[in-house]
């Protein structure tokens, strides 16, 4: 991850979107795990609006390594949930880390 910073990326669904989700899923999460092989990825997963068992999504949060916020938010903007209109909101922005792990940078 060297040379890279971390970006955020925060989105949060339209109402109902469990049923919109559904046939995209595969190809969101692949997209996720080729930037997890490359070793840039931090954390990334479904929001839930409740503790509750599955389902209940209502957004997508990412922590990742690019070079630039144009790459960045370029790689957000092209998630098939962002291009099918899922999210009602996204936000990409960079992150200066206190405490990562055991690695302090800022």
């Amino acid at each position: 991850m060297t040379g890279r910073a971390l970006y955020l990326m925060y989105a949060e669904d339209v109402d109902h979107s469990e049923a919109l989700r559904a046939p995209l899923r595969d190809a969101h999460i692949r997209r996720r795990a080729e930037l997890a092989a490359q070793g840039r990825v931090i954390v990334s997963g479904p929001l839930r609006d409740s503790d509750a068992g599955q389902g209940g999504y209502c957004g997508s949060l990412l922590v990742a390594a690019f070079d630039s916020m144009d790459e960045a938010r370029a790689w957000a903007d092209a998630d098939p949930y962002a291009q099918a209109g899922i999210y009602r909101r996204m936000v990409v922005r960079r992150v200066n880390t206190h405490f990562l792990g055991q690695e302090s940078s800022s």
